[in-house]
């Protein structure tokens, strides 16, 4: 069954979740936004392709509160999809992620994150490009300190290709529309999730299968 959403964007644009934009650099030498909560979660924030993708995955983690798709690491306010993907932006498609630090800690988190992509192509397949290229943004310098660790442990297992995740001051995080919210749950059968979200989701479930919730 076709989706309402397809009537409202092209074809195009959600055949897959990929267009192949230049990549605009913003200053990396801003100091972070720590996000401040009062529920006693925390909350991270990643780039790895497509965000149904990566979405679908943190929200397989134990620990994990929601995973909550959009935009962030390029300098234009409120941006749209048509606009991410265009390549106008800087931005990257990235999930927000909330998690209870009493269940899940940030450097699980980082395992998740390279246990579930290709981090040494400039974008995870079918999708290439800067919208899907590889973020983590920290918060604080412990963060920073802690990604930087993890990433230089991930760099030795791939002798010959260079690891190609940016590491990334947070600074704000767009919401992306709302049809983009849960796409991989709300739409099973569509051909882009059947083909691509699923066997990615299945092959990280497959090799962590202690940090899935039941």
């Amino acid at each position: 069954m076709k989706l309402i959403l397809i009537a409202i964007l092209s074809v195009f644009q959600l055949a897959s979740c990929s267009n192949t934009p230049k990549h605009q650099n913003i200053t990396t030498n801003l100091e972070p936004v720590q996000e401040e909560r009062t529920d006693g979660f925390k909350t991270a924030y990643f780039a790895s392709g497509c965000f149904w993708c990566v979405e679908a995955i943190f929200e397989s983690v134990i620990g994990v509160q929601e995973a909550i798709s959009g935009y962030a690491g390029g300098s234009t306010k409120k941006p749209t999809y048509r606009q991410v993907g265009g390549g106008s932006t800087g931005h990257a498609e990235v999930v927000k992620v909330v998690y209870n630090p009493n269940k899940v800690n940030f450097k699980t988190l980082l395992k998740v994150y390279y246990g579930s992509q290709n981090p040494t192509t400039y974008g995870q397949a079918p999708d290439f490009g800067a919208a899907y290229r590889s973020i983590i943004f920290y918060q604080n310098e412990i963060e920073k300190q802690e990604i930087e660790v993890f990433k230089a442990e991930i760099q030795k297992k791939y002798t010959s290709k260079k690891v190609r995740t940016e590491i990334m001051p947070f600074q704000v995080f767009w919401r992306a529309e709302g049809y983009h919210q849960d796409f991989e749950k709300r739409n099973p059968n569509y051909p882009y999730v059947v083909s691509v979200s699923k066997p990615r989701l299945e092959h990280f479930k497959e090799k962590f299968p202690e940090l899935i919730k039941k």
